[in-house]
């Protein structure tokens, strides 16, 4: 392996792995720890976050040893041994690689002796001893490669390689830190870090951390304009804000993607994330590169495959079969009556507007099968992730992804919600799960089966704006779609008109007006919604049998739906026995 890195940099780019500490912090680790440790006291997390890079397509997986040493250790109050730790993160690196039909190289990384903030206490010799302790346990453990990184103060990156360059012969990279100025925090220009390190042993330099992609494409350049070796990048997502126990950043994978390829356009050798970034981010790296890459390399891993997806959803059961399907909407109160409810309807499916445990309590009472509703809305997309997984493993199938609305706020009724998701990126969360693959990209022992449903609205003033959001969420994965109530068809029929090219089933959701004071409120005073004027007069001239009409006219519009729409959901929250007979009606007999 050590002549092969060499010999591979100057065939092709190859993509390191990204973050390490994003991902373990994202798992629920605490900012305030001893990551490395966790090598010996959590194993199985860390391999499986080597197993997620593997399967993204990375051709280098640096170890879990940034800060495994004896300094940076006692700076979080562990004690264990430092040789322990950096052979057992050798050790699970390699085992990710087992099996795999290409080749994958193990990069030990190796951190600063010191934090920036502990530099001016520690003498050079008890650096140079800290260092030379961590290298000797990487290389004893098989390492391919050692990787010094971060290191924002030159004469400490040059004490490193000459330390690494004392004790072995595999090939080093040296990379350093710079700031937006583009200088490292000790004060060094690009070009003197690279002249500086390009004297030493060393096969290739480059600069990850603190920079976001754009900046690093500078200081990329001047890298390239010092120096014949190969340069490497691996720039953070972005800056980082912290809330509460956790660190946010914001570059989107696709924005990281085009800066990769940008950087390969320029020359880097290797590029890699750094902080922020996860194996989502790997992945769209490895694809934005495929071309520029042999076809032999691409990625064929021994990552096990997820475990085939249970059957299919009751809703997607039914949808392959003739015939229309029809279901109820409910809004659980709690107690026996739901269940009545559900019995009266007679529906063989149930769409339920509640949380996930009253669709589940409301499928083991009566037996019918349940659609959930799920809303983004005021929800982090860890714990939306860890309800939908717990849902799942209780039989949950069948989900319709909302936005939501938040409730008014006291004196401030135009105070926004709080989302980490709309619909579409819960859309997104759901395929994801459905992939084998969590919200940051790591690779789930299993996968989901569940069948994805959005909602749109036909009655939007918008229209081209609804039907743009309604190709995102298609495209986010969504496989059924569920209208918000109609009470015309000219909104639904253009809509369906555009979407002709597109393979999705549609139900239409039908809610009988219950007068004309109803009627009048949504036509005048809800955005959206589309009320016919024949309507409106057909109820206001009904006297006390406005019930009555607005029900016959939501059955002449279910009976029109028919050669439109795969499906109807019956708005049945204030259940009659006319509604009831209206499913039985129009239920068909497959």
């Amino acid at each position: 392996m050590r002549g092969r890195f060499a010999e591979q940099l100057s065939e092709r780019v190859l993509v390191f792995d990204g973050a390490m500490g994003t991902v373990l912090h994202a798992a629920g680790n605490s900012l305030d720890r001893a990551l490395p440790e966790l090598n010996l006291s959590n194993p199985e997390l860390v391999s499986t976050i080597h197993e997620s890079y593997v399967a993204a397509g990375a051709d280098v997986l640096l170890t879990n040893t940034f800060g495994a040493n004896r300094l940076r250790l006692a700076e979080h109050g562990c004690s264990v041994s430092v040789r322990d730790i950096n052979l057992a993160a050798v050790r699970l690196a390699r085992q990710a690689r087992r099996g795999t039909h290409r080749t994958i190289f193990v990069a030990g990384a190796v951190s600063p002796a010191v934090s920036p903030g502990q530099r001016a206490a520690v003498r050079v010799d008890e650096r140079l001893d800290v260092v030379r302790e961590q290298v000797t346990a990487l290389v004893d453990g098989g390492v391919d490669l050692l990787v010094l990184e971060t290191f924002g103060f030159l004469d400490e990156l040059v004490e490193a390689v000459e330390v690494a360059a004392e004790l072995t012969d595999l090939p080093i990279v040296a990379q350093a830190s710079f700031t937006a100025d583009c200088l490292t925090p000790g004060g060094e220009t690009p070009r003197e870090v690279a002249k500086a390190v390009s004297a030493l042993p060393v096969t290739a330099v480059g600069a990850n951390c603190t920079l976001g992609p754009q900046h690093m494409l500078t200081v990329l350049d001047e890298l390239k304009d010092a120096v014949d070796l190969p340069v490497g990048v691996h720039p953070n997502a972005g800056m980082p804000r912290r809330t509460g126990r956790r660190f946010t950043y914001p570059v989107a994978r696709s924005h990281f993607g085009r800066y990769a390829r940008r950087y390969a356009e320029h020359g880097a050798a290797m590029i890699g994330g750094c902080c922020g970034t996860t194996p989502g981010h790997i992945r769209e790296v490895v694809a934005r590169l495929a071309d520029l890459r042999p076809r032999q390399s691409r990625p064929v891993t021994a990552v096990p495959k997820p475990r085939p997806a249970p059957p299919q959803s009751p809703l997607a059961r039914r949808l392959a079969r003739p015939g229309f399907v029809l279901a109820a909407q409910i809004t659980p109160r709690g107690g026996p009556a739901d269940a009545e409810l559900i019995r009266a309807t007679g529906a063989d499916l149930v769409l339920v507007r509640g949380h996930f445990g009253d669709a589940l309590h409301l499928e083991r009472e009566t037996g019918v099968d349940t659609i959930t509703t799920v809303t983004a809305w005021d929800r982090s997309l860890a714990a939306l992730q860890a309800d939908l997984l717990g849902a799942h493993a209780f039989g949950l199938r069948t989900v319709v992804c909302e936005t939501g609305t938040p409730a008014p706020l006291g004196d401030y009724p135009g105070a926004d919600g709080v989302w980490e998701v709309d619909s579409t990126g819960l859309i997104g969360l759901l395929a994801g799960l459905n992939a084998g693959r969590d919200h940051t990209g790591l690779t789930l022992a299993t996968r989901t089966s569940f069948h994805i449903g959005a909602r749109v609205n036909p009655g939007a003033e918008d229209a081209d704006a609804e039907l743009a959001r309604t190709r995102a969420k298609l495209a986010a994965g969504a496989q059924f779609l569920i209208t918000r109530p109609v009470y015309e068809l000219g909104g639904l029929t253009r809509m369906l008109s555009e979407l002709s090219g597109v393979d999705v089933p549609v139900l239409v959701a039908i809610a009988p007006l219950s007068g004309y004071a109803e009627a009048e409120y949504l036509a005048y005073e809800v955005p959206d919604v589309t009320i016919p004027p024949q309507t409106l007069s057909a109820l206001e001239s009904a006297g006390e049998q406005q019930a009555e009409v607005g029900l016959g006219l939501a059955a002449e519009l279910l009976e029109r739906a028919r050669d439109l729409v795969r499906g109807a959901v019956v708005v049945a929250d204030d259940l009659t026995g006319e509604i009831e007979s209206l499913l039985g009606q129009q239920r068909s007999p497959a």
